[in-house]
């Protein structure tokens, strides 16, 4: 490539299975968008080298997706290479959505990434997150929708900037809110009480208004939505419990 000085880059819904090496000469890249493609595992490296790269987009890939024999093609290959390669510093979005993942990444929960601000991993099978997130110390926004998560972890309260989180359409539910070490709190408490959150979407969990009001925290969150609301921040935030999408 002789474009060096190219800053936004969209290779989106070109049937693309990896990222030509040339890519790595875009030494000023700002925006790459490569949605709706064919990319699998290892397909990448070129990422890594583009150090001001601020907005990544990889959804509706095949990054999860473990690769195949070529001699065996109904075989899987005894060595699955990365699905994502080391992810540049200078990351402030990264979208990767729809991707098969059925776990985190262990290239986005990488410390060297603090400028990272919103993570799109929705569509995807995780059933959990890992605590390892917390090293994303930036995070405002995280998207989680249609996943089959069950429970967040307490490391989560260590994400000091975190003021949106979106878990639409996953398998959190409580039998009872007698919460124990035996029976814990799905969300936990610090997510609430430790966390600058505001925006929260529970939308088709099988979890109640009446359940979700009794989880340890809850009640210090609706209050700071009422301070954000009074301040006339983001438009002005509802607080009653209809916000977290639960009827």
């Amino acid at each position: 490539f002789e474009l060096t000085n190219l800053r936004t880059l969209d290779l989106s819904r070109n049937k693309l299975t990896k990222l030509d090496q040339g890519l790595a000469a875009l030494a000023n890249l700002r925006s790459l968008n490569c949605d709706n493609n064919k990319l699998q595992r290892g397909s990448l490296g070129p990422v890594t080298h583009l150090s001001k790269l601020q907005t990544l987009s990889l959804g509706s890939n095949q990054l999860g997706h473990d690769l195949k024999s070529s001699e065996n093609p109904s075989r899987k290959l005894q060595q699955q290479p990365d699905a994502l390669p080391p992810l540049p510093p200078s990351l402030r979005q990264l979208k990767l959505d729809t991707n098969h993942f059925t776990s985190v990444p262990p290239q986005i929960c990488n410390p060297v990434l603090t400028k990272l601000e919103k993570l799109d991993l929705s569509f995807n099978h995780l059933a959990s997150v890992p605590p390892a997130i917390a090293v994303l110390t930036s995070l405002v926004e995280i998207n989680l929708d249609s996943n089959l998560i069950v429970s967040l972890p307490s490391d989560m309260a260590k994400l000091k900037k975190l003021k949106s989180l979106s878990l639409k359409n996953n398998s959190i539910t409580v039998e009872s809110t007698n919460f124990s070490s035996r029976n814990p709190q799905p969300l936990p408490a610090e997510l609430f009480t430790d966390t600058p959150l505001i925006d929260l979407n529970l939308h088709g969990n099988k979890l109640t208004n009446t359940a979700l009001n009794e989880f340890e925290g809850f009640q210090q969150f609706l209050e700071r939505r009422q301070k954000v609301k009074t301040k006339g921040v983001y438009g002005g935030a509802l607080t009653n419990l209809s916000v977290c999408g639960l009827d």
